[in-house]
């Protein structure tokens, strides 16, 4: 299997190679064609890399507090999707035997929607009409 692997992706990178040397008219046809299915696993990084990847902290809720309603909405489906990844990816990888690279990932996403979670609580709370905030506690209950 291990060998399979890789000279499986030898082969590919090989493919990958003579792809990128077609035309770049070509190119950009293929760029557009996009599989929504790729959004649950990672761009493959080379394995010659010998540098780690350093991957970014979690949010703070002081930092969360300065944005608005629509943008910590949209930063909330941004870091579903990220959990979605990785727990696509952990499961994809554990399936096969293998180790889930940097795996500190995963606890800072689920901070991050914690604390937007709780950001949005707070608006509720301090909201004044009180129809407002209870409407405002269902939609963060519900996520």
């Amino acid at each position: 299997m291990f060998m399979t692997r890789v000279f499986g992706r030898t082969l590919f990178a090989a493919a990958k190679s003579e792809a990128s040397a077609a035309t770049a008219a070509a190119a950009a046809s293929a760029r557009m064609v996009h599989n929504p299915l790729q959004e649950f696993f990672e761009a493959d990084r080379s394995q010659d890399d010998d540098q780690p990847v350093v991957y970014g902290r979690s949010w703070k809720a002081s930092e969360l507090r300065l944005k608005s309603w629509d943008d910590l909405h949209k930063l909330w489906y941004v870091l579903l999707k990220e959990k979605n990844m990785l727990m696509t990816q952990r499961q994809m990888l554990h399936a096969q035997n293998l180790r889930f690279p940097n795996p500190e990932r995963l606890p800072k996403v689920r901070k991050s929607m914690c604390r937007i979670k709780h950001v949005l609580t707070e608006r509720a709370i301090e909201e004044p009409d009180p129809r407002r905030s209870a409407e405002m506690k269902r939609m963060v209950n519900a996520l």
